[in-house]
């Protein structure tokens, strides 16, 4: 099994869900983050005082899969949340050792 993190951008959101429902995919988690790369931020005027914000708004998503529909995931995760603009964000990919479904008590694959 393994489990697909991305970080993307908010507006990508709707995208990469309806990319995700394409191939099946039966659930997903969702958290708004702050964070930077090689963008390191930018600068914004409010009211006339320019402001540098250091940390940007993006949504970390967490897939737990099986390992044979990972890459797959991936892919469709990057062609949904590319803008070919900066701050696109990054897609990871790590093992998973383990799952449990509470309701059930069911392990492993069966508990995706």
């Amino acid at each position: 099994m393994k489990l697909v993190v991305a970080i993307i951008k908010p507006s990508r959101l709707e995208e990469v869900r309806q990319a995700l429902n394409s191939l099946d995919v039966h659930g997903m988690t969702v958290t708004e983050v702050k964070g930077y790369g090689r963008q390191k931020g930018h600068s914004e005027i409010y009211r006339g005082t320019e402001y540098a914000v250091h940390f940007l708004p993006k949504l970390k998503l967490e897939i737990a899969v099986e390992e044979a529909l990972a890459d797959a995931i991936c892919t469709a995760i990057g062609d949904a949340a590319q803008t070919g603009r900066i701050g696109d964000g990054k897609i990871f990919m790590l093992d998973l050792l383990a799952v449990t479904r509470i309701r059930t008590g069911e392990t492993g694959a069966s508990a995706l």
